[in-house]
């Protein structure tokens, strides 16, 4: 079995780690360096840092804080929010991102995929996809969640793949920060779509959650998680230490 990998997430905005339900009610959390240089000495294999509040006049305190957070960690990076171009993956990449994650700036412009592979390799474009359940269908939102875009999320997720995204990231708005397990049949649909790596986000509440994810879905790569972890309801060494025992194969220091 393929290692399973835990992935705590970092949204950021105004300079600090915030977590709401379901995108919206956002409260802050804490300073992102600390938070980052904990999940990194406690085990988790990478880190997922989203500027989820992305505009001009940020940008700058957000380039700060992503280059003391790549600074700190040893584990890979990646970074996502307001990327629009490939200028804004050159930023990224030289603050110390290893991969960096496109949602509505390659829904503006689907080429960006293309693009931002063959510049730098598939293994370096993330396509995270911010879906929902809308009449029986999974559609894509972009916006952080707030604007239904019409689009099949399967299909988009398929489009993306064959454009050069290296690893899906999907975010399933209707479970976020609810805490009652990731969205197992939509993750079901897109890792028996696709050949890359896919990440579940949204949902998870406490161990049992990733145990189930693994043994349901063996496809499914990782597990990425923000409020259990920032609140210290669940430590990464416990978590994967219970994954272990129930035989899913993990990296553990």
């Amino acid at each position: 079995m393929i290692t399973k990998r835990i992935i705590p997430c970092l949204d950021v905005k105004d300079g600090r780690v915030v977590k709401g339900v379901n995108f919206l009610g956002l409260g802050d959390v804490s300073d992102p360096v600390t938070l980052a240089r904990y999940y990194s000495e406690s085990g988790a294999d990478e880190l997922v840092f989203y500027d989820i509040t992305a505009s001009a006049e940020r940008r700058a305190l957000f380039t700060d804080v992503l280059t003391r957070v790549a600074e700190t960690i040893f584990i890979p990076l990646t970074v996502g929010g307001g990327i629009n171009t490939l200028e804004d993956f050159d930023r990224v990449l030289k603050c110390g991102a290893d991969k960096v994650s496109v949602n509505s700036g390659a829904i503006k412009n689907p080429r960006l995929i293309e693009e931002a592979a063959k510049r730098y390799g598939d293994q370096c474009v993330v396509l995270s996809v911010d879906a929902k359940r809308v009449d029986g269908q999974f559609r894509v939102f972009a916006k952080g969640g707030r604007e239904d875009t019409g689009l099949d999320a399967l299909e988009w997720i398929k489009r993306g793949v064959e454009s050069g995204a290296g690893e899906i990231v999907l975010n399933s708005i209707d479970t976020d920060g609810v805490r009652q397990g990731f969205a197992l049949e939509m993750l079901r649909a897109v890792s028996e779509l696709v050949g890359v790596p896919v990440v579940a986000s949204g949902g998870a509440g406490g161990i049992a959650d990733f145990i189930t994810l693994f043994q349901t879905l063996p496809k499914v790569d990782a597990g990425l998680a923000a409020s259990i972890f920032h609140f210290g309801e669940v430590t990464i060494p416990e978590l994967k230490n219970a994954l272990a025992d129930a035989g899913i194969t993990v990296r553990r220091n």
